[in-house]
């Protein structure tokens, strides 16, 4: 897969805050073409080695609706920045990316397990990864990081603003019914209706959508197998 952007990682904390600042506005809020009628969708995620500074990242690619997996990726590496709260992309994104490199079929969508615009400044790792690659992409995150939302229904399907410095950055979405809601927000070139409509289509069964579910799954047997 093409990375389209690059940048430098050897950076500060203060330079990557700075970073992100000047990115967040060119982070595009809404599709910039249609969507096939059944797109493959990527998830991606990262776990971490507890005591060193060692990442296991994975992608997988999966056809909807059958949400059959037909590529799977996987990285270890050590991370070369800091765990800093809100510059999570600056310590996971360069692992990924190695990831999406090796991909033989290009998704049409990124599902990345974490936040997007839903981040305080509004650049969080699912808009830095659409970024970089040019692609639809969102956040979906199993917690909050910034806003609340209000009166959301206990049935599969419900979702809610999720509202912050009164705006919306996001929705709760419940994928179970009675079951805790996961967290959607834009990354890139998406908007957040066709983004909840994903999430809920890639959860015909868990609480977390296929495409990063499975994307875990592989990367905790990945370091329980390097552990």
């Amino acid at each position: 897969m093409h990375i389209a952007h690059r940048q430098r990682w050897d950076v500060t904390p203060k330079e990557a805050v700075q970073i992100q600042q000047r990115l967040r506005g060119k982070i595009m809020m809404g599709l910039s073409a249609p969507l096939p009628r059944h797109p493959l969708i990527a998830g991606a995620d990262i776990s971490y080695d507890k005591g060193s500074n060692k990442l296991f990242a994975a992608v997988v690619v999966l056809r909807l609706p059958s949400l059959e997996a037909i590529d799977t990726v996987t990285f270890v590496d050590r991370a070369r920045f800091p765990y800093v709260p809100g510059l999570l992309s600056f310590r996971e994104a360069p692992v990924l990316l190695e990831c999406f490199k090796k991909l033989r079929r290009a998704p049409d969508v990124v599902m990345i397990d974490g936040h997007g615009l839903a981040h305080p400044r509004r650049f969080g790792i699912a808009c830095h990864i659409g970024w970089l690659l040019d692609v639809p992409t969102i956040g979906c995150a199993k917690s909050i990081l910034v806003g609340d939302y209000r009166r959301l229904g206990l049935r599969r399907g419900a979702h809610a603003p999720l509202i912050h410095k009164r705006e919306v950055v996001g929705c709760a979405v419940r994928t179970r019914t009675g079951v805790q809601p996961v967290y959607v927000s834009i990354g890139h070139k998406i908007d957040l209706p066709t983004a909840v409509r994903l999430a809920l289509r890639c959860a015909p069964r868990f609480r977390i959508p296929e495409p990063t579910r499975q994307a875990h799954l592989l990367v905790t047997q990945l370091r329980l197998a390097n552990g």
